[in-house]
């Protein structure tokens, strides 16, 4: 299938039913780099019927919503990075270590204890799932090895760099089982690069160049300033941004809605495709198309509309269910505008 000029999609999540997870465990806690079990609500022996069942209406959302490359909706995580990250041999859950946080918390994560390796593919059967599910283009998300290493105590490894590498090794294989299974699009989420940039700069392209090399089509790299339900206030800038101009990946997630973003620097990534946030979650009313559509316009005084892409903010998962489907059409909706425009 032919992607779109200006198409929609969501950065990964969308908000999971009440009667799967606990909300309010949810909302009232930092995101779990460990398994936090007790957020679901259903018991174990029916819980991957249930998180199916919750991921079909997911899909179904983001279709009736208009958003033409859709997720699984992550769904089935607890966070964005714990499915993945806490599947992996050489790593003790049951013992965690910490971690200062990007928010200066004390945070319980992974304790690196032995060579990281994969004991199977952990997101293929969610791939494979949404795939079946739709017939529109797919994205699946992994946490990056960066980021991973930055969420991890390394008792194993000589140091920080080679324990990240040694996590690029599974993020690519599993990158490409995931491309196997279907996915048109991947994606690898980098929060840290952004929240960490000097050790970015001495490593982090090239551990997201290992997880990336031989990925063929479309790859994206999401870089965000945290969600808006935890970071109220953001800056006007990344730290860690243009960084990227000669990183293989060849398309980057950006939030720009709730900070403001300077566009500007969009010019110093030249033949990059930009993912460009255009709802801001930090604001519960729903925006109206024609915002959106200011938004995109105010993108292209940087960019050609065929390397913009329209994406929310980051953290879609923390909106109450209505508000999420409310911004995402009006996100489809500003879209359709701007095309009709520019036909």
């Amino acid at each position: 299938m032919e992607r779109p000029i200006l198409a929609t999609t969501v950065v990964g999540s969308v908000p999971q039913p009440a009667w799967l997870v606990d909300l309010n465990k949810l909302t009232t806690r930092m995101p779990p780099r460990v398994r936090a079990s007790d957020l679901w609500r259903v018991p174990e022996g029916l819980l991957e019927t249930a998180q199916d069942d919750a991921t079909i209406l997911a899909i179904r959302a983001m279709e009736r919503a208009g958003v033409d490359i859709i997720t699984d909706g992550e769904i089935r995580r607890e966070s964005y990075s714990n499915r993945f990250a806490a599947n992996l041999e050489g790593v003790d859950l049951d013992k965690p270590g910490e971690v200062v946080g990007r928010t200066g918390k004390m945070l319980l994560v992974p304790r690196v204890c032995g060579p990281i390796k994969r004991r199977a593919p952990i997101e293929v059967r969610d791939m494979q799932f949404l795939r079946a599910n739709t017939d529109r283009l797919t994205k699946i998300t992994l946490p990056g090895p960066f980021t991973m290493a930055m969420q991890a105590k390394n008792e194993y490894y000589e140091d920080d760099e080679a324990m990240a590498m040694a996590y690029a090794e599974v993020v690519n294989a599993e990158l490409h089982d995931l491309k196997a299974a279907g996915a048109d699009v991947v994606q690898l989420d980098e929060p840290w690069l952004q929240a960490k940039p000097e050790q970015a700069a001495k490593y982090g392209i090239k551990a997201v160049n290992r997880a990336l090399q031989g990925i063929e089509g479309s790859t994206v790299l999401h870089l965000c300033f945290g969600y808006a339900h935890v970071v109220p206030e953001k800056p006007h800038a990344y730290t860690f941004l243009t960084q990227l101009a000669d990183c293989i990946v060849r398309e980057i997630s950006i939030e720009a809605a709730q900070p403001k973003l300077d566009l500007t620097v969009l010019k110093e990534l030249p033949g990059k495709v930009i993912h460009v946030g255009v709802l801001d979650l930090s604001n519960p009313e729903v925006e109206t198309a024609e915002i959106v559509a200011g938004r995109i316009r105010h993108a292209m005084q940087y960019l050609p509309p065929e390397r913009i892409v329209a994406a929310p903010d980051c953290g879609m998962k923390y909106l109450p269910k209505d508000v999420a489907f409310g911004k995402l059409a009006a996100m489809a909706a500003g879209a359709a505008i701007v095309r009709a425009e520019l036909a």
